[in-house]
């Protein structure tokens, strides 16, 4: 069955407000429920995509929380922090990290509306020394009752909302695909549309087709290939 041009719309229209200059890194946060409301809050705000780095011998998973979302964010896996932040760094994007340290600010206080990586550690030990070395600026969020601290998926989406707001404010949101870097807004829309062709693709080693105005592919493919989900 073919794409449905409404489809279509939806996909390039969430697409066009994605931010591609706002990402998380999670350092050590394994948990599926916590991983999957992670993305899915990545989802809801526009994330492009987030960065995980993982205790050795895990790999991310997800469960029913994430409602489908790690599809539509992409989770990158990396071997160690040091070496992710310093490239984001390097990208031009400023690290803001949920560590407790006199060099501590409130969340409110910072502008997320730059290129921003949000750093975040596991909820028992926090970030490690490694990366909280690398963070630009540490932050927290205050704390009224006995327990001073939240679940790091509920500390991630009161960030994520806070940058998303921000931009509002300020007027920087992208609304036509300007937040998605010129050479990936194809690709990634051809994917979304259709992941099993996409994934044929890869594995021949060749290009996506076309699409057109509509959606729909612009060549014949061997009848093997599904269109999409």
């Amino acid at each position: 069955m073919p794409l449905l041009p409404r489809r279509f719309e939806r996909l390039k229209a969430v697409l066009d407000r994605r931010m591609g200059d706002l990402t998380v890194v999670l350092e050590h946060v394994d948990k599926p429920h916590n991983l999957s409301a992670i993305l899915r809050s990545c989802d809801a705000v526009g994330v492009l995509e987030a960065h995980v780095v993982s205790l050795a011998g895990r790999t991310p998973t997800f469960n029913c929380t994430a409602k489908g979302s790690e599809k539509w964010v992409p989770l990158h896996r990396h071997s160690n922090s040091v070496d992710l932040l310093q490239q984001l760094k390097a990208q031009g994007f400023r690290l803001y990290g949920t560590h407790l340290s006199v060099e501590a600010v409130d969340y409110r206080a910072c502008d997320f509306t730059g290129p921003t990586a949000l750093v975040l550690g596991a909820e028992k030990w926090g970030l490690s020394a490694e990366a909280a070395a690398l963070v630009d600026q540490p932050i927290v969020i205050p704390m009224q009752g006995m327990v001073q601290s939240l679940n790091v998926s509920v500390a991630c989406a009161t960030l994520l909302f806070e940058a998303l707001r921000q931009r509002q404010a300020a007027g920087v949101l992208p609304t036509c695909g300007e937040g998605v870097p010129a050479e990936r807004y194809g690709p990634l829309l051809f994917e979304w549309a259709y992941p099993e062709v996409a994934a044929w693709c890869q594995r021949e080693g060749r290009p996506y087709p076309g699409l057109d105005v509509e959606g729909a592919i612009s060549e014949e493919l061997p009848r093997t290939i599904k269109l999409r989900y």
